[in-house]
């Protein structure tokens, strides 16, 4: 009876500090964890909805590089984080789909919760501008003729977004498409222009100034509809290649075990941030789509692109190295 009183007690007194802890958030820094290198779209979002939340929540939102591993080092890191509310991962395709790809991830996809939808990014597949074609369906055409039998398409990971778009290019067009993994996607890209590899595709916000600096030369978007910031590049639907299409999506995710109230305060700085002018403009430059929304409508998106794009693994037979 002793004990039973004494642990009880000792359960009242831990939910009651919990609970004044969760009131009194944030008191200190929050950490905002990007899995890939700065320069990437994951990074370069992570940046500009930290700054906003940070000014919401009147509290420093600090960005964080984990890179490696596609995001898995990363998402590991806040995966085993204290559940208290100050530290999140900017998660991302990867984070959905890094357990279909690997049998060795370091952390379980239950112990991270999701937390808000922050963006989805069209992604642009870009090749270099000595490439002779001028868009993705002559760039398939010019390979088929030549008879290529190599193709080199750097991604940002395993089972990142390049990383897909490279497998649906490849069971798309029949292409002999090789992915090439770097650490980010701004290298990635920086390997196309430095001519090392054939293409990439990546997060308009990386790469369209480039584009338009004609160091790269864009071939598709790869969303549904062209972008309102170039709205000359096609899409892969007109191309003729529906089925590769994809986003660069950006979201928050929390340590599982976060209080509730927490994750509903975070959720809703979320929603303010994305909503205010600086963002929204910020965002548009590059046709990014601001996300937002309840946690559940997070937790049904990221199902069901964890369901769409676990078929892709399939069909490309993805796996880690």
């Amino acid at each position: 009876m002793k004990m039973s009183f004494k642990a009880a007690l000792a359960l009242t007194l831990s939910s009651l500090a919990f609970c004044a802890q969760a009131a009194d958030w944030p008191n200190h820094p929050i950490i905002f964890v990007a899995p890939f290198t700065a320069g990437g779209a994951n990074d370069l979002v992570a940046r500009l909805i930290a700054k906003a939340v940070g000014t919401e929540l009147k509290q420093s939102v600090i960005v964080e590089n984990r890179a490696g591993a596609g995001g898995v080092i990363g998402s590991a890191h806040v995966a085993h984080s204290p559940a208290d509310g100050y530290t999140y991962l900017v998660g991302s395709n990867g984070t959905v789909t890094n357990s279909l790809i690997r049998s060795d991830q370091p952390y379980k996809d239950e112990e991270l919760t999701p937390v808000a939808l922050l963006s989805v990014t069209p992604s642009v597949i870009v090749t270099s501008p000595d490439n002779p074609a001028k868009d993705l369906k002559e760039f398939v055409e010019n390979a088929r003729t030549k008879k290529l039998d190599r193709i080199t398409f750097s991604t940002a990971g395993n089972g990142s977004t390049p990383h897909f778009v490279a497998i649906m290019m490849k069971e798309a067009t029949g292409l002999p498409i090789e992915p090439i993994a770097y650490k980010s996607g701004s290298e990635g890209v920086t390997a196309v222009v430095g001519k090392q590899v054939d293409a990439t595709s990546e997060a308009s916000i990386v790469t369209l100034p480039l584009v338009k600096a004609g160091k790269l030369k864009a071939l598709a978007t790869t969303l549904e509809k062209r972008m309102g910031s170039a709205p000359d590049i096609p899409t892969t639907r007109e191309a003729g290649f529906p089925g590769i299409r994809i986003g660069h999506w950006a979201g928050l995710y929390a340590p599982t075990g976060t209080p509730t109230d927490v994750l509903d305060k975070m959720n809703a700085a979320v929603n303010k941030a994305l909503k205010t002018q600086e963002v929204l403009d910020a965002l548009g430059k590059s046709s990014i789509e601001p996300g937002g929304g309840s946690r559940a409508e997070f937790i049904s998106f990221a199902t069901s692109e964890r369901k769409r794009l676990g078929e892709v693994v399939k069909q490309g037979n993805m796996r880690a190295d």
